[in-house]
């Protein structure tokens, strides 16, 4: 059955008005302040819309009535706080955010059980919750919860749609906002609709890429990378029960949406409406490179999805203009920075900021500097509108989409060799080398492999503390919090993974589970050691050492000026190939820092003039020519005046 575009099954016809409410009653304001947001986008909407879908203007209209219908579900908590962050529109640009990923289970084992712990995250001064994914989806076949068979429902195992409903009043409350997946890819083949397709529903197998045989798949295989070529390979899989391929970039279980069907967008926008009127304060856009396919093309970042993306972002400022969306685009930077929009016409408010996140280690294993510094000088380089998430680990592995042609044309470096290096490196299996981490999607074929684990452990501290090497123990530290300390020192939103802020090591629980154990990423998904935690108080344990020093570098952050997003921002030459410098500079407000990359004491110099005062460890320096840097040490220097 070939894929052809279908009328919307949602309302037909034009809108109808509301009915007429004294001028001076809420409900009266309330529809006006909807219309006036709606007039200020309709236009763009409708042209966008007409343009995608061919001047589908049923559809169309079922889309407007749909936004009006979700903005009279949104309580009046919510837009209250529409109203204050419409008129505090940088909100979220401020330097005092801090952001923790986590998953539920893991962290608290349910949505109540976080409720529980809030006291424990606003101790660790998080503002910024992102709670990984937690809807519905099968046992065994979710992909880590991104295989989706109820976009409206909550993991039994962790509670409700009530209990999440809750949770994000008390973050509210708390002042923290609240972050969740949006997985607008695919479906599980257990959705609703993935079900009704399956059994040849009318109008179903039309929210997919149904075909009856392999021609087009074979065709579309051609020029579509395929994602996961050692664990599922292709991009297509064969349904012997109804005898049709259907598409599936990612497992097999996860059935690629088609987004050429007005039907798909309408309703997937209004599950992320759904989702934004429980309180959710930010969106995190799951692989939304991916979601426009287009035979004979990659199917990646195509203009089509630039066209969605905005849409959503005018979505969100007409009915609920509070929330935030969250681009995840693992890519390099040529591809990711599209994804802001421009100015007139903006898309994602945030991106991940993941080339520098997989450049950081790349440095640290070769102790050098040089593609760092290239990297910022990139990133520094774009309009300062462009809002990064910074991050050390997330739940994902670790990818080398590093900058190979800078690489090669400054060092000769060879891509395959130099990842294999990596992958040794942070693995144990190079020489000296003290990080216990595995790989993921190992492709002998060529010659890549992702990589697996905490920061901790990357770090070495797992090898010390096993080998009770109190020398190694704390230049492993030191390591730990020179890498946080470099990551709060970029501009943007830096994100901590729950456990981290404790120093939180392997968990290689995971072999002995059935459902987990092909995929190496809960080497780093495991339980939150609440038992260790309770040790951060004790500065003499290592999880108080790095809870403590961390909680220092963060508040240095809040209350220092020249750590404004909108500061300019600028590397230098150290004298040592080892040591990054990095220069701040807003209102008046200059801060120099250091990084030393190497397991060895080292002497950096800057050209800045003083006089500075050490912000962390205290101390004068008249000028900066002969700076003394510990193994993994660093410095936060901040001008003074004379």
């Amino acid at each position: 059955m070939k894929n052809k575009r279908i009328r919307s099954t949602g309302g037909t016809g034009p809108r109808t008005k509301r009915p007429s409410a004294s001028p001076a009653s809420p409900a009266a304001l309330d529809c006006d302040v909807f219309d006036r947001r709606l007039a200020r986008h309709y236009d763009e909407l409708k042209w966008l819309y007409c343009e995608l879908y061919h001047g589908d203007l049923a559809a169309f209209d079922y889309f407007i009535s749909m936004l009006r219908r979700s903005w009279d579900g949104r309580k009046a908590d919510l837009r209250a706080q529409d109203q204050r962050r419409e008129a505090d529109p940088h909100w979220y640009r401020r330097r005092d955010l801090l952001g923790m990923m986590l998953y539920t289970g893991a962290f608290a084992g349910t949505l109540e059980g976080v409720r529980e712990k809030l006291p424990y995250l606003e101790e660790c001064g998080v503002n910024y919750l992102h709670l990984m994914p937690l809807l519905e989806s099968p046992k065994g076949r979710s992909d880590g919860g991104y295989a989706v068979s109820d976009f409206r429902k909550v993991q039994p195992e962790l509670g409700t749609m009530e209990d999440l409903e809750r949770l994000a009043d008390d973050c509210r409350q708390s002042g923290i906002s609240l972050c969740l997946d949006f997985v607008m890819n695919h479906t599980s083949e257990d959705h609703p609709w993935a079900r009704k397709a399956r059994a040849g529903v009318p109008n179903y197998r039309e929210r997919y890429f149904f075909y009856d045989s392999w021609d087009i798949p074979r065709a579309f295989e051609k020029t579509v990378p395929q994602v996961f070529p050692t664990t599922a390979p292709g991009c297509f899989t064969w349904l012997v029960d109804c005898q049709q391929a259907v598409m599936t970039n990612f497992y097999p279980y996860q059935w690629d949406l088609n987004y050429a069907n007005p039907v798909v967008f309408n309703d997937m926008t209004e599950n992320l409406l759904f989702l934004a009127n429980r309180g959710i304060d930010i969106i995190r856009l799951d692989a939304v490179p991916y979601i426009w396919k287009e035979l004979g093309t990659s199917c990646r970042n195509l203009p089509q999805v630039h066209t969605l993306v905005r849409m959503m972002r005018m979505v969100c400022e007409v009915v609920c203009p509070s929330v935030l969306l969250l681009g995840e685009v693992v890519m390099e930077p040529s591809k990711v920075v599209p994804y802001f929009g421009t100015p007139d016409k903006p898309e994602c408010h945030m991106l991940y900021n993941v080339t520098t996140m997989a450049t950081t280690w790349h440095t640290l294993a070769t102790g050098d500097v040089s593609l760092l510094r290239h990297q910022l000088d990139t990133v520094s380089a774009l309009p300062r509108d462009f809002l990064f998430l910074n991050y050390l680990r997330c739940h994902d592995d670790i990818g080398w989409g590093l900058d190979y042609p800078w690489l090669h044309t400054h060092f000769g470096t060879d891509e395959v060799a130099h990842k294999k290096f990596l992958n040794d490196y942070f693995t144990g299996r190079w020489p000296s080398s003290d990080s216990r981490g595995e790989l993921y999607n190992d492709d002998p074929r060529l010659g890549d492999a992702r990589l697996c684990g905490t920061t901790a452990s990357l770090c070495g501290v797992e090898a010390a503390d096993y080998e009770r090497d109190p020398i190694k123990l704390e230049r492993s530290i030191a390591c730990d919090l020179m890498l946080h300390a470099w990551m709060l020192t970029q501009s943007g939103i830096p994100v901590l993974y729950s456990g981290d802020e404790v120093g939180q090591l392997n968990d290689y629980s995971y072999h002995q589970d059935e459902e987990k154990r092909e995929d190496s990423r809960y080497l780093h998904r495991g339980a939150f050691q609440w038992a260790l935690a309770e040790l951060r108080h004790d500065p003499d344990t290592r999880q108080g050492k790095q809870f403590l020093g961390l909680r220092r570098l963060e508040e240095l952050r809040c209350a220092e000026p020249a750590f404004d997003a909108r500061a300019d921002v600028w590397t230098f030459d150290t004298g040592s190939p080892h040591v990054l410098g990095v220069g701040r500079w807003y209102n008046g407000r200059k801060l120099i820092a250091l990084f030393n990359f190497s397991g060895q004491f080292l002497t950096a110099s800057c050209r800045e003039t003083g006089p500075f005062e050490e912000l962390i460890y205290g101390g004068h320096f008249n000028d900066l020519g002969h700076v003394e840097l510990c193994p993994y040490g660093f410095v936060w220097l901040l001008h003074t005046e004379a």
